[in-house]
């Protein structure tokens, strides 16, 4: 990855709809060798989606919580149980596999504590926890999806 790969991956992950001819204006290209480099970003996993960031609060998505889970079962059959509860559980929008004292730390959104808690009790009534703990994020200090390019 060279450093106009670095420009375009940018320069999408400010706004993946900005046009290939402001792209390519921008990291110094012309549209289609700038089209080309970004399919072969796409293609090679490197860009792996397109996608919109929708505003939470616009959607009535005001409470975020975090919830940590213990097991003290690590079989497949237990992570198969698991995996298949939070996929069907929508407002687990994030799940860690953590190292330390906890197993997986699960990113939860809902409207208010009413949801929050009837997300919680389908949790724990489909799959054995040891622990279960949740907290509540009161603020956002920073929020971002952009990937620091310095490493790459």
């Amino acid at each position: 990855m060279d450093s106009i790969d670095k420009a375009i991956i940018a320069v999408l992950q400010r706004d993946s709809s900005t046009p290939v001819s402001e792209i390519a204006e921008s990291v110094g290209l012309s549209q289609t060798p700038c089209w080309r480099r970004i399919k072969k970003l796409e293609e090679e996993g490197v860009v792996a989606k397109r996608v919109a960031l929708i505003n939470r609060a616009s959607l009535d998505l005001g409470l975020t919580a975090f919830i940590t889970v213990k097991t003290a079962q690590h079989t497949d059959v237990w992570l198969k149980s698991f995996a298949s509860t939070i996929a069907r559980i929508p407002q687990i929008v994030e799940v860690h596999r953590m190292s330390g004292d906890v197993d997986y730390l699960l990113k939860v959104v809902a409207p208010d504590m009413a949801e929050f808690d009837r997300i919680y009790k389908k949790l724990i009534s489909s799959t054995e926890f040891v622990d279960v703990t949740s907290t509540f994020s009161m603020e956002i200090l920073k929020q971002t999806t952009e990937l620091p390019l310095d490493y790459a």
